[in-house]
């Protein structure tokens, strides 16, 4: 087999070394199983080139799947021209795209614009006792759909990719702090949990919450985005707010994030490191549940600083302090792994699409999607 990579591979995303890895199989021993050398392993998991037909089909029926779930094609598209419905001297690089007759129109996802607008359909309406629901889907409908809970906003992202690739699906995000997502999953009220918990010393921390919560359930840490957090304050900075210890300064109205947050516990240890204690400045016990409820605040001029992420306060027109970067991980019940959503949210974390769309939000990186984190056993 050659080793030069041809074009034909650019659009393929091999998905080889996630199923070795499943299987806990060095390249050695995966070389063994299919007849290979461990040389070629590399080179097919590095996507220097694809392998034949017939170790295609070793591969598969060694890992139990199919050809096409180790190797996903990258549908290429083309470039055409579109009408934004606000060209501002500076557009917004994310659209959302829609053809009025001949014309592709773009709406910018910018500011507020980014927030999807209107009410959501129900699946169902609870009965008086609130003991049964009334449906509104139909079943097969709602079987197809998988519940992600966790505070990451670009998981709206996700959800859309995932229907774009397998249209039945549905992703549903409700909105949580790391703690709860994973006490819920813990619960087995949600088939996927969000975490993203600030490392202390050497020590994953998304791994060592899930060790804990999640001690007797087989689960997969999964990279999903790396995302930019801090102190989101009004448009202009008018109080020159630089890091934590300007919170200290008497003026200055700050909101807080709930107990157990991840971005509060940030706090606490900035303002440890800096020598300052919560009770020295003003509104530390004031609490906001979400990033944009805080953000909101600030716009509306009952406070001048809270902790959010930068993208939240590019949508609200803010300024924003950067405080640190920190990874969002999914966690991924073993037993969920073959619902059909699920199997379809995995190959959308290795689409270059989704990527692409997340790399272009401001604060953001994608470097980690889609790696396998860890594995936590029972």
């Amino acid at each position: 087999m050659g080793r030069k990579k041809s074009r034909n591979t650019e659009n393929i995303t091999c998905r080889v070394k996630e199923f070795r890895l499943k299987k806990g199989w060095s390249q050695v021993e995966l070389a063994a199983n299919i007849d290979i050398r461990r040389q070629a392993v590399y080179d097919i998991e590095s996507g220097r080139y694809l392998p034949n037909t017939a170790i295609a089909l070793k591969l598969a029926r060694v890992f139990g799947c199919r050809v096409e779930d180790l190797f996903v094609e990258q549908t290429q598209y083309h470039n055409e021209l579109v009408h934004l419905i606000d060209n501002d001297e500076v557009p917004a690089t994310r659209l959302v795209l829609g053809r009025v007759r001949d014309r592709l129109v773009g709406v910018p996802l910018k500011g507020a614009e980014s927030i999807p607008f209107g009410l959501q359909p129900a699946d169902g309406l609870l009965n008086p006792g609130q003991k049964s629901v009334r449906l509104l889907s139909h079943p097969n409908h709602i079987d197809k759909s998988i519940i992600l809970m966790g505070c990451d906003p670009a998981f709206e992202i996700l959800a859309r990719h995932v229907s774009r690739m397998a249209p039945e699906a549905r992703v549903h995000c409700s909105f949580a702090s790391s703690h709860k997502a994973l006490n819920r999953l813990s619960d087995g009220m949600t088939h996927l949990a969000g975490t993203h918990l600030h490392n202390e010393g050497k020590e994953e921390s998304n791994v060592m919450v899930v060790k804990r919560k999640l001690s007797g359930m087989l689960c997969y840490v999964m990279g999903f985005s790396i995302m930019e957090e801090g102190l989101m304050v009004a448009q202009g900075n008018p109080l020159n707010i630089r890091g934590v210890a300007d919170l200290a300064q008497p003026e200055v109205r700050f909101v807080n994030r709930e107990g157990g947050a991840a971005l509060r516990v940030l706090l606490d240890d900035h303002l440890h490191r800096a020598g300052i204690l919560g009770e020295a400045i003003n509104g530390y016990e004031n609490e906001a549940r979400s990033h944009r409820e805080g953000a909101y605040r600030i716009a509306c001029n009952v406070a001048d600083a809270a902790l959010g992420l930068r993208i939240i306060a590019e949508v609200f027109g803010l300024d924003f302090v950067p405080m640190a970067a920190a990874r969002c991980d999914l966690v991924v019940p073993g037993d969920m792994m073959d619902h059909p959503t699920v199997k379809a949210l995995l190959d959308v974390l290795q689409s270059s699409h989704l990527r692409n769309d997340i790399d272009a939000i401001a604060g953001y990186q994608s470097t980690a999607m889609g790696n396998t984190i860890a594995e936590v056993g029972p």
